[in-house]
């Protein structure tokens, strides 16, 4: 490849293969530069599964069809229950059946949000072989898509399902499409540049954005299931475009924190891509050589935003961050008052004579700041529960079952994965009545590996019995075994419990949604009136709730149960997991519950979502007393077992104490 005359020294294959050889999965890499044709390439024809990404291919074939009068984008498609899956999106949890939308918007949701429902109904309007012929008429033989999302029954290509999931393709592969839509040959110019559009509104920001500088203008389309993590997409910078696809597969780190592994090698990847054809690029306004015509980014923003407050009349200019012909007018206009030379290019002499760049907060001159006297509260009360940083919380003395204080215990709050408390009471209450059930294998679905979230390593098609089971559900907090304990009971459970649902309110045809229901019903009949469930692992919905009174409640009522007892105060399992052929695996599951490690404390459940907050319902005895503490919303895990600490010792100290 043509070497680039922009770029560092440090060749790009001695940035990146250090990082690609360091990471635990399979990663496959593949980087062009546009305009240089300069190209990091790594295992870049080995297939892999794309999880989401192959909604980049579904959209260039929607858009190849309409550009050929085979799919209408202004038709209006109805949502249906039935058309509605579960993971990523936003119309399967907030929009009802009734709603309308074009092909258009629901491809636009299908990127921007990965909208798995939205992605059915572009497939069902295209047709599902569709992407498969429409990739290999390009030339992207193994860009294929296998099945609807969340659908693995109407696959097309079984075997290649059971090895890739919902489709495939390789690094090499994507960053040719991504090229051709840059070019504006992978469909008519005009429909190229509306897949920009959509590429640019991507709102995940955890992988290939992840480091990237500041205000870079990025267009992509990422995936993530449990052992797969992918990021492809165009990056825009002073030195030029260039087209970047890296696949992981098969990794050992397959946890949703925020530092999961295969997230920092997509991003450093990223990074190390732009600071190789970008040498010359440096953090801040005035560091920067020159802003002219047809720059973009955060830089043009200030100047903007600048130039608004310094001339008069003021240009008005949208702050946009795209330095287009009314920027280079103003840029003018100020370079003639303040008596530069007037070429509408922006240097550092320019952003000396500009001054103060304008924040987007305006921030007072500092004399002002200075001198202001800021006011000062009333020393703190010594009265009182202790500072927690838990939105609601609860004591509840074990024995009597009274609240001995709380904050906002009756408030309904997101819950996060206390949401599994339930799950695991409605499977024990099932093994109560029949212990045979114990025994029972559980295989993990397809649906249960690819839900989001925490996870207990248990693979498609691996078993386990179902009394294990409750072990992988409770320490790792697994939200794969969340969902196949909700498939493998859901048929029989509302029946089996003698539970009863609301008045007009039938049993749902799918077994995970009617073990949902069973969940409603169990907290109806514990008499949970500020509970409510909208799935079994505790994933964010709008009407998936809890008040920290309740989760004490149903934590008693566990409490009362051996198995459940025994699972709660584990804090570490070994297990042995069969696979589909016969083989077998060991797994070790570590409970999230730190307050394990210290004497007088047992379970119950850890939880923590970005709205949800830090959750804990713990159990705490000493000297004979037993109380249940929940907090919910605190400010970070560690937060959580320091508030929940603090108010034991505000208890056991005697400034409060329970009923004896």
């Amino acid at each position: 490849a043509a070497a680039c005359s922009r770029c560092s020294a440090q060749t790009l294959a001695e940035r990146i293969q250090p990082l690609v050889q360091a990471h635990r999965g399979n990663a496959a890499v593949a980087i062009r530069h546009l305009e240089t044709g300069e190209q990091f390439l790594w295992r870049a024809d080995l297939v892999q599964p794309t999880a989401s990404l192959i909604k980049l291919p579904v959209m260039v074939t929607a858009c190849r069809m309409a550009d050929a009068g085979q799919l209408d984008l202004s038709k209006m498609l109805q949502l249906t229950d039935a058309d509605k899956v579960p993971g990523s999106g936003i119309l399967t949890g907030h929009f009802s059946a009734g709603l309308q939308l074009s092909v258009r918007d629901a491809m636009r949701l299908m990127i921007r949000y990965s909208d798995n429902t939205a992605t059915n109904l572009v497939v069902r309007e295209i047709g599902l072989p569709a992407t498969a012929a429409c990739m290999q008429e390009l030339g992207y033989a193994e860009t294929r898509l296998n099945s609807f999302v969340y659908r693995g029954d109407t696959t097309i290509a079984p075997e290649r399902s059971r090895l890739y999931g919902l489709g495939s393709t390789t690094a090499l592969e994507t960053i040719g499409l991504l090229e051709q839509i840059q070019r504006g040959t992978a469909a008519k110019p005009e429909s190229c540049q509306a897949m920009l559009q959509h590429l640019e509104s991507c709102d995940d920001d955890t992988m290939l954005a992840a480091q990237l500088p500041k205000g870079t203008r990025i267009a992509h389309k990422s995936g993530a299931v449990a052992a797969s993590r992918t990021d492809a997409g165009l990056i825009f910078g002073p030195g030029g475009v260039f087209a970047i696809c890296v696949l992981t597969a098969e990794n050992e780190d397959r946890s949703w924190d925020d530092n999961n592994s295969a997230h920092e090698l997509i991003a450093k990847v990223a990074r190390a891509a732009w600071d190789h054809f970008n040498p010359e690029w440096k953090q801040g306004p005035t560091e920067v050589a020159e802003l002219k015509l047809g720059a973009f980014g955060l830089r043009v923003e200030l100047l903007q935003r600048t130039l608004n407050a310094r001339l008069q009349p003021g240009p008005n200019l949208g702050v946009d961050g795209d330095f287009g012909p009314a920027t280079e007018a103003a840029v003018r206009r100020f370079q003639e008052s303040a008596g530069l030379a007037v070429d509408g290019i922006v240097r550092a002499e320019f952003w000396q004579k500009l001054g103060p760049v304008v924040e987007p907060d305006a921030v007072p001159a500092p004399e002002v700041v200075n001198a202001e006297q800021l006011p000062v509260q009333p020393a703190e009360s010594l009265a009182g529960p202790p500072l927690v940083t838990a939105d609601a919380w609860t004591i509840v003395d074990v024995q009597t079952g009274k609240e001995l204080a709380g904050q906002e215990s009756a408030a309904r709050k997101d819950m996060a994965s206390t949401t599994k408390m339930m799950t695991a009471w409605l499977v024990a209450r099932l093994l109560q009545k029949a212990p045979e059930l114990a025994a029972e294998t559980l295989t993990m679905s397809t649906r249960g590996d690819d839900t989001i979230g925490s996870t207990s390593g248990v693979r498609s098609g691996e078993s386990l019995p179902v009394q294990e089971s409750l072990f992988g559900l409770m320490l790792p907090s697994g939200n794969d075994i969340a969902t196949a304990l909700a498939e493998h009971f859901g048929g029989r459970v509302l029946q089996s419990l003698d539970l009863g649902l609301p008045d007009g309110e039938q049993p749902s045809e799918d077994p995970l949604l009617r073990f949902v229901q069973a969940m409603n019903a169990e907290a109806v009949r514990l008499g949970l009136t500020n509970t409510h469930f909208e799935n079994p692992h505790g994933l964010t919905g709008p009407t998936h709730y809890a008040s920290a009174a309740d989760l004490a409640a149903l934590a008693g009522h566990m409490l009362q149960d051996p198995l459940l007892n025994q699972i709660m105060m584990t804090r570490q399992r070994g297990a042995v997991l069969s696979g589909p052929g016969g083989y077998q695996r060991n797994v070790l599951w570590k409970n999230t519950n730190e307050l394990l490690s210290l004497d007088g404390y047992a379970g119950v459940k850890t939880g923590t979502t970005d709205k949800a907050g830090a959750c804990l319902v713990s159990v705490g005895q000493r000297d004979g007393r037993r109380l249940i503490v929940v907090v919910l919303g605190s400010a970070a895990s560690e937060s959580r077992y320091i508030d929940s600490r603090n108010l034991y010792r505000w208890i056991w100290s005697g400034d409060l104490q329970p009923d004896k």
